[in-house]
């Protein structure tokens, strides 16, 4: 391998990279060695091969001598990138089918009436993005009154640097101090080659609907790991990934999320997306390698910056 390819090497598997190869046997236009470029997901680098999986076709072996050149690239832009963010949190409520909804203007109000085990902060807030139809003072004190009557802590979602949060930030609600967390997305097919060979332990079954899985490592007593994923459409939402911590960096986690992608994969899903807390940064080193990008970030606020709830 050339030194114009030292960018490359193990470090690169699971990214996108471009490859200039040599054609051996092959002469070049000038009467030369001939080359070829190559885009596509480093598999694996190992053993003096590289393997690159290309948009299209099958993956390619390269020898490591024949390499000429070469670069990690960015990944390409989801088209979904687009989706303005209060379309991509909505998708959210699939992932809570009991939730009572109310909508305040372009704000949504949320609660789970009969939460089991923890009490999700996106199930239990207000979405408060977009105009709430009143003035932000009289939404959020109409936010206070509806959560009141529910026996529910008052607590918002917001797009980070929106005119929402400034609205309540002016209005004193506090943002929670481990609230904010990204919500990233991806090709499934993309990040289904950034994941690369697996244990294979993670069953899959189905869960309350045919839309709904969890997959499972199983284990003496409590699971190993675990995950969920909702369809909606093309989108495949994944959620509540944990791996016990006595049995993480092995794998488990790429074990589950494949599984989980895999069986969305089969039934039309074309992005997977996720939350991912803003401060977990092995989490998000994880997806960074998966190829799932930050689409925005949420912070969550309540007029006193606490909250009795989880993620």
């Amino acid at each position: 391998m050339s030194p114009q390819a030292a960018s490359l090497g193990p470090h690169v598997v699971g990214e996108r990279v471009v490859v200039r190869r040599l054609l051996r046997g092959e002469t070049g236009p000038t009467g030369g060695p001939a080359f070829t470029d190559l885009l596509g997901t480093c598999l694996s680098w190992a053993d003096g091969v590289c393997v690159v999986a290309p948009e299209i076709g099958e993956p390619v072996r390269i020898a490591l001598a024949d390499i000429v050149s070469g670069k990690p690239v960015p990944p390409r832009p989801s088209v979904r990138q687009r989706v303005p963010t209060r379309e991509a949190e909505l998708r959210g409520l699939r992932m809570f089918p009991g939730t009572l909804t109310e909508p305040l203007g372009d704000w949504l109000l949320r609660t789970d009436p009969a939460p089991v085990g923890r009490l999700y902060k996106r199930a239990n807030s207000c979405l408060a993005i977009g105009d709430p139809g009143v003035p932000v003072e009289q939404a959020a004190t109409d936010l206070l009154e509806w959560y009141d009557a529910r026996g529910r802590d008052p607590l918002a979602q917001v797009d980070a640097g929106s005119v929402s949060e400034a609205g309540l930030l002016a209005a004193g609600w506090v943002p929670l101090e481990h609230g904010a967390a990204e919500l990233r997305l991806g090709s499934v097919s993309r990040t289904r080659r950034g994941l690369g060979p697996t244990t294979g332990e993670a069953v899959v079954a189905p869960e309350s609907g045919e839309d709904r899985v969890v997959a499972v490592v199983p284990g003496e007593g409590e699971p190993l790991a675990v995950g969920r994923a909702v369809l909606d459409g093309d989108w495949l939402g994944l959620h509540e990934l944990r791996v016990r911590l006595e049995h993480r960096r092995r794998g488990l986690a790429r074990d589950v999320v494949s599984t989980l992608l895999e069986w969305g994969a089969e039934r039309g899903a074309l992005t997977a997306w996720l939350h991912v807390e803003s401060d977990n940064h092995g989490a998000r080193a994880f997806y960074d390698s998966l190829g799932l990008g930050v689409h925005h970030t949420v912070r969550y606020l309540s007029p006193t910056g606490t909250f009795r709830g989880s993620p």
